[in-house]
């Protein structure tokens, strides 16, 4: 009798922490896409590691090893848009999955390569390609997946979920994981992360989602191309956000490029302290995570977006100015978590505000603003670090951001009006 109660205890505490984690009324397939997401995180994480160390295993060349990460980005900004073309034309779901099957084929490939010792940095380079152009096609389809199947009012609820997977699997646990597999052998972490991307296919197929609406006229991709900037540049919410993510990002590349060197000679740590630092960021999203449902319901959007954007602005200040290695710690803890609310909210006005039938053109160009804005911002901050010091990229993210705050300030009222509006018309 004690043990089935027992059971029982177990069963209905697993039911209920399951039931808080992803509501029932969020739907079937709302937990078929966070399961895949999650799993796919998970890999993404792993390479996090195990790709840089890769590259510098097969070469010390700082230009090469610096193309390979650009070669992570680039496809954003080459093929972003077909993407997101490509994506409002065809099967959203299929699109994931073979994407995610050639991804898992080309990472297979490339485990296999190392296992035999076929692999040198060219191999390792047009791997990197590979998997940031398929990336580019995955990830625009699986962000056009959510608005089909989960209402408007429970958005922010459901893009909370989505991140808290990218943020536990990808940010904390995923890193550690592929570093620990590569000191145990070179082909491990890729072959883990294989398996991780084939898993998150086969999840994202359980998935079962109502029809979506495609353009009528599918002759010319450029005419779709145009009206995913039209509509974009013509909404005055979806505008400012874009802009708005851009600008920040620029702000946010220069500062963080640097971030390495201004960890040691700023802060005086060494390679674990920076590992620190990076960690407490995480942290800090994991505050934010737990907080963000009671955070939506209570407060108004347009407080969350300002207060968010202050903090980070008040963030490159405060690292301009602080030579105190726990003072940088707490800031990046704040940061982390600002950095998670502000991605959710983002992400949740963005998915309300535009239609099914664009989600794939419009997400795909904000991804390219965020990509993008980074690029631009880390080739700045290279150039500032080089004539003004370690400090010089902080004080441009501080002088940047406060002046692109100043004038959206208002301008994010009108966000947090046309998604109430979207709200009460869904």
């Amino acid at each position: 009798m004690g043990d089935r109660l027992a059971a029982a205890y177990r069963a209905a505490l697993v039911g209920g922490l399951v039931q808080a984690v992803l509501p029932a009324r969020l739907g079937s397939p709302f937990r078929w896409l966070v399961a895949s997401s999650w799993s796919s995180s998970l890999g993404d994480g792993i390479a996090l590691a195990a790709g840089p160390l890769l590259v510098a295993s097969q070469t010390s060349d700082p230009l090469l090893v610096a193309l390979a990460g650009l070669l992570q980005r680039l496809p954003w900004l080459l093929f972003g848009l077909h993407a997101g073309v490509l994506a409002d034309r065809v099967d959203r779901r299929l699109l994931v999955v073979l994407v995610d099957g050639l991804r898992a084929a080309v990472l297979g490939v490339l485990a296999v390569a190392l296992v035999t010792g076929r692999v040198d940095v060219g191999v390792v380079l047009v791997a990197m390609a590979l998997l940031g152009t398929a990336e580019v096609f995955a990830d625009t389809a699986t962000g056009t997946l959510l608005p089909m199947v989960v209402p408007r009012a429970d958005l922010g609820v459901a893009n909370a979920r989505l991140m808290a997977g990218h943020l536990t699997a990808g940010k904390l646990a995923g890193p550690a994981i592929g570093a620990a597999l590569f000191a145990a052998g070179s082909a491990w972490p890729f072959l883990t992360q294989a398996v991780c991307v084939a898993l998150g296919a086969v999840l994202v197929s359980r998935m079962r989602l109502p029809a979506a609406p495609r353009p009528a006229d599918r002759a010319r991709v450029s005419r779709d191309i145009l009206e995913g900037l039209r509509w974009t540049w013509g909404h005055p919410a979806v505008r400012t956000l874009t802009l708005t993510i851009v600008s920040f990002n620029v702000t946010y590349g220069a500062a963080w490029s640097v971030l390495v060197l201004y960890a040691d000679q700023r802060l005086g740590l060494g390679p674990v302290g920076f590992g620190l630092l990076s960690s407490v960021g995480a942290l800090g999203g994991m505050v934010g995570t737990a907080s963000y449902d009671r955070l939506e319901r209570h407060a108004a959007l347009a407080a969350i977006m300002r207060v968010g954007l202050l903090a980070e602005t008040l963030t490159h200040l405060v690292l301009a100015v602080t030579t105190t290695a726990w003072v940088a710690m707490a800031v990046m803890f704040v940061f982390g978590a600002h950095a998670f609310v502000w991605g959710t909210t983002s992400r949740t006005v963005r998915m309300r505000a535009v239609p099914l039938g664009l989600q794939g053109r419009v997400g795909a160009l904000y991804a390219i603003g965020v990509y993008g804005g980074i690029v631009v911002g880390q080739a700045v901050g290279g150039v500032v670090a080089r004539a003004w010091g370690v400090t010089g990229p902080f004080w441009f993210g501080f002088a940047g951001s406060a002046v692109v705050l100043v004038l959206i300030w208002r301008q994010l009222a009108h966000i947090a009006h046309a998604d109430e509006e979207a709200r009460a018309a869904g």
